[in-house]
């Protein structure tokens, strides 16, 4: 694969958005599957709005990208930006997130909130 050449502005500013342990393990858990806020919830405890506005952050870096089904949001990497290779590689040296997608299927929480 050919390497692209990020600038360093680009690289730093993806690098402290990662830097937040929430944003991260987001991050890690999209790299497995799609996810709506509601099934965030289950993992993290914080309140909706918190989720969302650090999916916010990521999805202005251009990091995470949307997609609508009905009336809810699901999430997704967004595996067309530069730093996609670069965070791949990040998410090489990070614990994977199988764990937190079992958490989340057990408990189901599209039933719920109607995703």
């Amino acid at each position: 694969m050919e390497k692209t050449l990020i600038e360093i502005e680009q690289i730093s500013a993806v690098l402290k958005l990662l830097g937040d342990k929430t944003r991260m393990t987001i991050i890690a858990i999209l790299k497995l599957r799609e996810c709506c806020v509601c099934e965030m919830q289950e993992v993290f405890d914080m309140s909706q709005p918190s989720i969302s506005q650090h999916l916010r952050k990521l999805k202005d870096a251009g990091l995470v990208k949307e997609t609508k089904k009905g009336q809810w949001v699901y999430y997704s990497l967004n595996q067309q930006n530069p730093v996609f290779a670069m965070i791949d590689q990040i998410l090489e040296y990070a614990p994977e997130q199988t764990e937190k997608i079992r958490q989340i299927e057990k408990s189901n929480p599209t039933l719920r909130c109607g995703c």
